[in-house]
């Protein structure tokens, strides 16, 4: 009995909960990656014309089953969730250096924002906005950190080269310095997270 890919697909993602490689899909199928690939963009507009409260997001080279952003609060209220909390000033000022220079040691973003960061690294590590990377091979071989595919799923993003462009910094007509932090470029989509 053959089975039907696209379903197939449909189930995979949803059982995964998590970005799914679309390579992994198509070894699993046995199929061609470009099939995966259009047999997905099936799928999403499957969703899209039936008015789905679901979508399937691309990250980088994976994809994610979500609820749609237009349902927030009524699952929000169904799984009693309290909202959100924005991130803080200096929450978005690391994420913001993490993500225009990873990966990054926590003495590079110290050395940027002229501040301790412990704090702020732990809370976006256990949102899991950034993550380790890995080590640096300099004595004391310091952590690197870097963005996650749930930054990219919170801001909207498909991969990192969807940051906006910074800032150039400009020179007001009274001659004082106008101070650009790479934060701005990130503080206009606030994620869900």
């Amino acid at each position: 009995m053959a089975i039907n890919k696209k379903a197939a697909i449909e189930a995979m993602l949803f059982a995964a909960a998590e970005p799914v490689e679309s390579e992994k899909i198509a070894a699993v199928l046995e199929i061609e990656t470009s099939e995966v690939l259009s047999l997905i963009a099936a799928l999403q507009q499957e969703y899209v014309e039936r008015e789905s409260g679901l979508c399937i997001l691309k990250l980088a080279e994976s994809f994610q089953l979500c609820s749609r952003k237009e349902y927030i609060e009524q699952i929000r209220a169904l799984l009693e969730l309290r909202k959100n909390t924005p991130l803080s000033q200096a929450a978005l000022e690391v994420l913001a250096i993490v993500a225009y220079n990873q990966p990054v040691t926590k003495a590079f973003i110290e050395q940027v924002r002229g501040v301790d960061c412990s704090g702020v690294l732990r809370s976006l590590t256990e949102k899991v906005l950034i993550e380790e990377k890995g080590r640096l091979d300099l004595p004391g071989r310091p952590l690197l950190y870097g963005t996650t595919d749930n930054f990219l799923r919170c801001f909207g993003m498909e991969s990192l080269e969807d940051l906006p462009e910074l800032p150039e910094k400009q020179q007001p007509n009274d001659g004082s310095e106008n101070q650009i932090t790479l934060n701005e470029a990130l503080a206009q989509a606030q994620p869900e997270v």
